[in-house]
């Protein structure tokens, strides 16, 4: 029997409705029905109303980012990972990719039709396809690159240049862990190293950063491997830490911070390693490192000319 929502959510509905519309039927059933009832709703909208949900529902509405900046952006970052081969993901991807692999809430997720959900986070999406791809060929080293307008369902930070959609810079590397933990070292200090010469291209084309600093976590058992990481970046500008973050399945964070103009450091590229492929191909020793950039926040923030 499915678990039951808030009582307002089920209330007036038929006994057993709710436990045959969450697990009781196929899903082919389902969505044919879902279908219909969603066809039947939009036969009955008037363009009043269309209009007035495009001024006011925030998952509808334009970027904030002129569309010549946002594809500068990505053309440098682009440039800086030619390492990488650059994909184009579909905006739609596998109910429950973000939930089920990257354990977010269902409900920070916009869910679609037809077993599909609107893509929230690229490289739950790139792990897929990291393991597709090894599955083909396990002797691979997968690199992809990808630039993707994301949505989201939380609420939204109260801070300038945040919109429940939105575009990130991702990278994904996968392959067969090789002796000592040289392939996640490696792949991990590639993509960090990739990342920093994105953003010396930006400053090379009317874009300027702060102060970076480089912030490198891990759980104990992996403090030997983010030290290794440590030691092929600059000293001067990488900080350890103990990793508390549950969402890193495999026990290896890096972040990215860069200073405003007006002095705050803030986050602006996050990654690590997962475990997420691994599962996908029930072999341990496949490793996943992915990283995410806030492109659409460089745009906004640190243009300078």
């Amino acid at each position: 029997m499915a678990q039951h929502p808030r009582e307002w959510i089920t209330a007036g509905l038929p006994a057993g409705a709710y436990d045959a519309l969450a697990s009781g039927l196929p899903a082919s059933r389902l969505w044919s029905l879902l279908m219909e009832a969603i066809e039947t709703r939009a036969s009955a909208r008037r363009l009043p109303a269309i209009a007035e949900q495009w001024a006011n529902d925030r998952f509808v509405q334009p970027g904030v980012v002129d569309q010549r900046s946002a594809v500068e952006v990505d053309r440098h970052l682009l440039a800086a990972a030619s390492a990488f081969e650059a994909i184009e993901l579909s905006p739609i991807a596998p109910l429950g990719v973000c939930s089920v692999m990257g354990r977010a809430s269902q409900n920070k997720v916009l869910s679609a039709m037809r077993g599909t959900e609107v893509v929230a986070d690229p490289t739950n999406v790139m792990a897929l396809e990291c393991a597709r791809r090894l599955k083909r060929d396990p002797a691979a080293a997968v690199r992809l690159a990808t630039s993707h307008r994301c949505v989201r369902a939380q609420e939204i930070p109260r801070q300038s240049g945040f919109t429940a959609s939105f575009r990130i810079f991702c990278l994904a590397t996968a392959g067969i862990e090789l002796a000592n933990h040289t392939f996640v070292v490696d792949a991990v200090a590639e993509q960090i190293k990739t990342m920093m010469s994105g953003l010396d291209r930006l400053e090379q084309h009317g874009f300027a950063f702060g102060e970076r600093r480089v912030s490198i976590f891990a759980t104990a058992p992996r403090a030997a491997i983010a030290d290794r990481i440590s030691a092929t970046l600059p000293a001067s500008a990488v900080t350890r830490a103990l990793l508390e973050h549950l969402y890193y399945s495999y026990g290896l964070r890096f972040q990215i911070s860069v200073r405003t103009k007006d002095g705050a450091e803030i986050p602006f590229i996050d990654g690590g390693a997962f475990d997420w492929v691994a599962k996908l191909m029930s072999n341990r020793r496949a490793v996943f490192v992915a990283t995410g950039m806030g492109s659409q926040l460089a745009a906004l923030m640190f243009r300078s000319q």
